[in-house]
């Protein structure tokens, strides 16, 4: 019989305005709502389908399970100062992905504060300077302008475009090296 894995703890990463900190049981009300925004989910993998809150807790369980499975994920985004949930952010890279993703979704409410770059810095920062990965994607639809800007802020560039998840897609990144040499 296969031991079960050992514990394991989601870093907190502090930025100026938000704390990209683990998910809790409290944080199913405003990510089911998130999940629900029709305009939130339009440049998603899910589309325009609303999620149900139950869909909303089986995706928050596994956004947990890939910080177990693969040592790094998503973490609830959440305002500093007021403690709100402003989204999610941080890594995929389930099994058949095209890369160590980088990616997030932000509360309707939080847009075009700077939220999303914010996040991004942080979560680029920690997958190269902690997990010392060697490159980061980010998956776009090429209509998400918000998202080609909030990568282009963080650094990355153009790679390509791949079809994925039954669209195409564009494929942002950067690489360790790149990243390190103009901090």
């Amino acid at each position: 019989m296969e031991q079960a894995l050992e514990t394991f703890s989601i870093p907190a990463l502090e930025t100026e305005r938000p704390r990209l900190r683990a998910f809790r049981q409290s944080d199913i009300g405003d990510y089911a709502a998130l999940n629900s925004d029709p305009e939130v989910l339009r440049y998603l993998g899910s589309g325009q389908v609303a999620w149900d809150r139950s869909r909303s807790w089986r995706h928050m369980a596994f956004l947990l399970g890939h910080w177990r499975l693969g040592g790094a994920g998503m973490w609830a985004v959440e305002h500093r100062e007021t403690g709100d949930f402003v989204g999610i952010a941080g890594f995929a890279e389930p099994e058949g992905w095209p890369g160590f993703e980088l990616a997030g979704s932000l509360a309707r409410r939080f847009w075009g504060q700077g939220y999303a770059t914010e996040a991004g810095r942080a979560a680029l920062d920690y997958a190269f300077t902690v997990l010392e990965k060697d490159h980061v994607i980010s998956l776009i639809y090429p209509e998400n302008r918000a998202s080609i800007r909030a990568a282009e802020r963080i650094g990355e560039t153009l790679e390509g475009r791949i079809h994925h998840l039954g669209r195409e897609m564009l494929v942002y990144g950067l690489d360790r090296e790149v990243y390190l040499s103009r901090l």
